[in-house]
């Protein structure tokens, strides 16, 4: 008779540990790796994607991993459908070309696609749970605000760049294209909508988008195109809601210096408008075929008195021209030569040509000087750019290369 073999039971005890251990760690969340084969299909498919850039010997990505799954974790809970969003990972090392599609020159870099769609901000926010799950609430939260009297148009802030939808319905293809318009631009504009017999007076040929811009006197703009064709409609309000001179501020001061293009900034008072305005027009004036060779921007001369320091300038001068190159920086001669024709624009040539730097260490070029002057090698030096100071922190990322700049 053969003996009886009874399974051996796990101690009771050690049931409970692994009850207790499989409650408080649930299973992780993971993340969907990307690679040339499938970076398309699962990006154009999800409302909206955060993918992590990294390298696996760059110890701040080495940091960010559990963090940056645990915050999946979280939202995945909150959003479970699959294509609502997705928590995505590029090892930059393996899939070097992937990197340099996007554009990547530190690691890690956090960015937000919205159906596809490269979002331009970046994640810059605090590497926590908390604050990566909050980023995604809010990109998840609607960006268009329903309007429910046409009175609440006339009482809105004219300080920012308002796009308004007026829609017989909200279930329609028009809305659904302005909806995702608004969900890409909604960080540089505000977008509002109305429906039926609201939106009637508004819609006397059909649905129509406004734009109104700054100021309480600026006349409406109307949208001619067609409101399904998203291209149309995207570059339309991207051309209003982007400006070309940009305010800089320190919030927004390492997206725009990682751009790498130098600046050409106006410091002026904050209630200088007329200052700015002036700026604004020459720019458009002179230097439109410029823009993607230099930022064009504005600055508070009270936030930004270190940076007027650094050219011996003080909020007195403004309003005051300056160029930084984030290697220099350089003053435009005088404020009241803005409305020379060609004044500022060769201003930006002579920093193309590297004339800028070139007369400031040697003095004016021999073509310069007048007959019979002499010509004098002057030894100086161009102030040291402090815009620079604002780029991507050593003390956060792992920076691939440093930009050759003027």
């Amino acid at each position: 008779m053969r003996p009886a073999i009874f399974p051996l039971l796990p101690d009771p005890g050690c049931l409970l540990l692994l009850l207790v251990s499989w409650l408080f760690n649930p299973a992780r969340s993971e993340i969907t790796s990307l690679d040339s084969g499938n970076i398309d299909d699962i990006l154009n498919n999800a409302d909206v994607a955060l993918v992590n850039f990294y390298a696996d010997w760059c110890r701040f990505s080495q940091m960010l991993h559990p963090i940056f799954e645990e915050a999946s974790n979280v939202i995945k809970e909150e959003y479970p459908d699959k294509n609502q969003v997705v928590f995505a990972r590029v090892d930059c090392d393996q899939h070097s070309d992937i990197a340099q599609r996007y554009r990547i020159s530190k690691y890690p870099t956090l960015k937000l696609f919205r159906n596809g769609m490269m979002m331009k901000r970046e994640y810059r926010g605090q590497r926590s749970v908390t604050a990566i799950a909050d980023y995604i609430r809010q990109q998840k939260s609607n960006p268009v605000r329903e309007v429910q009297d046409l009175e609440e148009i006339s009482s809105l802030d004219r300080s920012r760049r308002n796009i308004i939808g007026y829609f017989e319905q909200k279930d329609s293809d028009n809305y659904r294209t302005f909806e995702r318009v608004a969900n890409i631009l909604h960080d540089d504009c505000v977008f509002l909508s109305a429906f039926g017999a609201i939106s009637k007076a508004e819609r006397f040929s059909g649905d129509n988008v406004i734009y109104k811009p700054p100021g309480e006197n600026a006349p409406d703009m109307v949208y001619l195109g067609s409101l399904t064709n998203f291209d149309l409609i995207y570059a339309w309000t991207q051309d209003k809601c982007v400006p070309l001179v940009r305010e800089i501020t320190f919030e927004n001061g390492e997206e725009l210096t990682e751009e790498g293009l130098p600046f050409l900034i106006l410091f002026h008072m904050k209630d200088d408008l007329e200052s700015l305005e002036k700026f604004q027009q020459e720019v458009a004036r002179q230097l439109i075929g410029e823009k993607g060779t230099i930022n064009f921007l504005h600055a508070d001369c009270d936030k930004f008195r270190h940076p007027l320091l650094h050219i011996q300038k003080t909020p007195a001068d403004c309003p005051v021209i300056a160029i930084d190159s984030f290697r220099h920086m350089y003053v435009f001669p005088d404020f009241s030569d803005l409305s020379v024709p060609g004044k500022l624009k060769q201003f930006v040539l002579d920093l193309h040509s590297g004339k800028l730097h070139r007369e400031f260490h040697h003095g004016p070029d021999p073509t310069d000087v007048a007959p019979g002057q002499p010509i004098q090698d002057l030894a100086s030096s161009p102030p040291e750019s402090s815009f620079q100071k604002l780029a991507p922190s050593e003390h956060r990322y792992t920076l691939l290369r440093e930009k050759d700049e003027l």
